[in-house]
């Protein structure tokens, strides 16, 4: 039986390099697919000859095996398109695959999918779907409270639809006022206070009451008066706000000086905005907002004392006939000062509104966090799902179906919610397949399976010597 076992060796060495070259040929033709796991191929002896000691134990034959390398990942790539993602580190995107169309509508199969194949794109249905047409799978974010809206991942459908307008009920205002405004008047020699001729009696209306030696600015300055009014005011610069319709009002704002401490009453500022640009004559061309107060004293320099809540409230707001609504302005704590500067110019850190105008979606991308975000042409962004990642105790032992995904099996285990691996936007695993390594498994390979063919030709000149023998 020795010529016939060596035989029977050679043949299963031939039958198990050449399941080895199936796989290296395999590997070789998927090293430029996305995601793509190579299958190495382990050996293992079969031991012949009958039980006990060791020299009654003879060469036996071999068997080949693949190896999943599931857990081995490929190079990150760079790519332009935002809706490409890539894991760094462990873990598997959920999907699902089509099932077929009902009324124009894609169904789904019902069967959860796992891949590491992150080239996903928007179709027509507003559905992520990769290039092996697996569609992908996430959990909502709540918009209010921007925590994921259950437990269980759905089929990611990306809502296009127009997000409406918010209008602007707040104002956030933060900067320093001049000690010394530098006015046109003062800059020609005369006082930097808010020309004293622009009162209430030009609108005819009854002036402010006011403390004992302080002039009160005017509740509203007509065009007629604009001349002097910019002359002996300074820009509080301008801010876009928006009303109930999404419509953009500029809204213009000047500070004027108008009281200077004496002592015993503190400095006091009128801030206005203009609220008809249009206006001529007698008719209102800039609406005094309120009235600020800053301590100058050594103790308290420069500290905003009026109004004490650190805000204004702009009473029904209109500029050039657009209704914007009653709004706050809100300086912080501490963030509206009045100290001294060598311009004479009031200097804003920072000057935003919380309104914006209805918006169209503009594009997806995948944030830091892997949470799917939706750009809109308004300039807003909004998170709308989270991309769910499993990983599985058992990876080796998915069972891998066509198009670079795997199934469960009860091997591997039940999927895990989370894993330790990061979504990477922009980015494309590549195949883990190195080209090099593969020729040189394809040589040794080669070389193995003539080394067990000359075993047969071997073989089967004893066989011939054998029956000549008989002759």
């Amino acid at each position: 039986m020795g010529v016939f076992g060596a035989l029977n060796a050679a043949v299963s060495g031939l039958s198990a390099q050449a399941f080895a070259l199936e796989n290296i040929s395999g590997n070789i033709a998927n090293a430029a697919t996305v995601g793509y796991k190579r299958l190495d191929t382990s050996f293992s002896d079969l031991v012949g000859g009958g039980k006990g000691a060791q020299p009654g134990q003879i060469a036996g034959t071999v068997s080949a095996n693949s190896r999943a390398t599931n857990g081995l990942q490929g190079d990150l790539q760079q790519s332009q398109v935002d809706t490409y993602m890539g894991i760094n580190g462990g873990g598997y995107f959920v999907v699902q695959g089509k099932a077929g169309e009902v009324d124009g509508r894609t169904i789904f199969s019902g069967n959860d999918l796992y891949t590491r194949r992150g080239d996903f794109e928007v179709d027509k249905e507003g559905r992520l779907v990769n290039g092996a047409g697996y569609y992908l799978m996430g959990q909502p974010i709540d918009p209010v409270t921007k925590n994921v809206s259950g437990s269980v991942p759905q089929i990611i459908t990306i809502d296009n639809s127009v997000i409406p307008a918010v209008t602007t009920d707040r104002i956030r205002y933060e900067g320093n006022l001049p000690t010394t405004p530098q006015t046109s008047n003062q800059l020609g020699g005369g006082d930097e206070l808010l020309d004293a001729t622009l009162t209430k009696a030009s609108t005819g209306a009854a002036p402010d009451a006011a403390a004992a030696g302080q002039t009160v600015g005017v509740d509203a300055i007509n065009a007629a008066d604009e001349v002097a009014f910019l002359n002996t005011s300074i820009a509080g610069e301008a801010i876009t706000v928006y009303n109930s319709s999404g419509t953009p009002v500029n809204v213009q704002m000047r500070w004027a000086k108008t009281f200077e401490d004496n002592g015993t009453q503190p400095d006091t500022w009128s801030l206005y905005y203009l609220s008809d640009s249009a206006a001529t004559g007698a008719n209102p061309k800039w609406t005094k907002v309120s009235d600020a107060q800053f301590d100058s004293s050594a103790g308290n320099g420069g500290q905003m004392l009026v109004p004490a809540n650190d805000a204004m409230t702009i009473t029904g707001l209109a500029v050039d006939g657009e209704v914007v609504g009653d709004m706050t302005l809100d300086f912080g704590t501490g963030a509206l000062t009045q100290f001294s500067d060598s311009n004479g110019s009031a200097k804003i850190s920072k000057l935003t509104q919380n309104g914006y105008p209805s918006g169209d979606l503009a594009g997806i991308s995948i944030s830091e966090a892997g949470r799917l975000v939706a750009s809109y042409s308004n300039g807003r962004t909004r998170e709308l799902h989270e991309i769910s990642l499993v990983s599985f105790s058992g990876e080796a032992w998915l069972e891998r179906v066509d198009g670079g995904a795997f199934e469960v099996t009860p091997e591997s285990g039940e999927p895990i919610a989370g894993a330790q691996g990061r979504i990477v936007g922009k980015r494309l695993e590549s195949s883990n397949t190195d080209i090099a390594d593969e020729f040189s498994k394809l040589i040794v390979t080669q070389q193995a399976y003539s080394a067990n063919t000359r075993i047969v030709s071997s073989g089967d000149q004893m066989l011939q010597e054998a029956i000549n023998m008989i002759r």
